[in-house]
């Protein structure tokens, strides 16, 4: 349990979530692999690999740079998809590929944080035609997610227009508690990975959820809460913790621009190369 209801004449207060392996029980945009194949978007090789880059990530996550390998495979793979049709194919199959695999530890916890008084924000690497539809579906009031250029004729350029990863996280975590009034010391962020750690750092309650390696030795090493979520459920199928009023309708941000993103790559390099073999 999170404590009292918050006395609502006190500053604003927020909960983040990361979204994969936090709040599901896999990587949200790896799930919709075969639903692109069978909307014709993508041809079978490609969703085998798409298929074993769900496998790795599920046994043991990626690293920065199979993070980076799939960014870029996926970048090329969506140059030219119809922006419409794959919002349409996320919709039509949301429930049945996303619902199943919500934890129930998490929703559960999305609940409390909505009981007191926090708003619940989803901040994923995942793409926003994914995270945004996944987001509503959980009842958070915002989500920062990765955005891909589309060009004058609906479709995907290929080109990423910003990357929520590492520090570019945060920084959406500082400008949204300086656009709502968010006091971040008061403030919780959840991930299982180590690339958040300046999300993490940057609220007053961080935790770490089913945690890699690092992240796992960082939050013994700070003394951080760990959770371990493991029990996927039906939304349908819970029995609410909380009544929770209805939520106001979902806002999508996503104001850091290209330049965050590339200090994002140079944080985690340089943390990458300092750290103790």
């Amino acid at each position: 349990m999170l404590g009292l209801v918050e006395n609502h004449s006190l500053p604003r207060t927020a909960a983040f979530f990361d979204l994969d392996k936090t709040v599901i029980a896999k990587s949200s945009t790896l799930t919709f692999s075969k639903s692109f194949y069978q909307g014709g978007l993508i041809n079978r090789r490609a969703a085998l690999r798409t298929a074993y880059a769900q496998f790795v990530f599920l046994v043991g996550g990626l690293d920065h740079d199979q993070m980076e390998r799939t960014r870029e495979y996926l970048s090329a793979l969506v140059r030219g998809w119809n922006v419409q049709q794959v919002k349409e194919i996320v919709a039509e199959t949301l429930h049945d590929l996303i619902d199943p695999i919500i934890y129930d530890e998490a929703a559960s916890l999305i609940e409390e944080h909505h009981t007191a008084g926090r708003d619940v924000v989803i901040v994923s690497t995942s793409g926003a035609e994914v995270v945004e539809p996944i987001g509503e579906l959980l009842g958070a009031d915002r989500v920062v997610a990765t955005r891909m250029v589309v060009g004058e004729d609906g479709c995907f350029t290929g080109e990423v227009e910003y990357y929520a990863y590492g520090p570019t996280k945060a920084e959406a975590v500082k400008e949204l508690a300086q656009s709502e009034g968010y006091d971040l010391e008061r403030c919780y962020a959840y991930s299982d990975s180590a690339t958040d750690l300046p999300m993490l750092e940057v609220v007053g309650h961080p935790h770490a959820v089913n945690p890699d390696r690092a992240l796992r030795r960082e939050a013994l090493g700070r003394g951080w809460p760990i959770l371990d979520f493991h029990r996927p459920v039906r939304l349908k199928q819970r029995i609410p913790a909380f009544s929770v009023p209805p939520r106001p309708a979902l806002v999508a941000f996503a104001a850091i621009g290209a330049a965050a993103a590339t200090a994002g790559l140079v944080w985690y390099a340089n943390r990458h190369r300092s750290a103790p073999a």
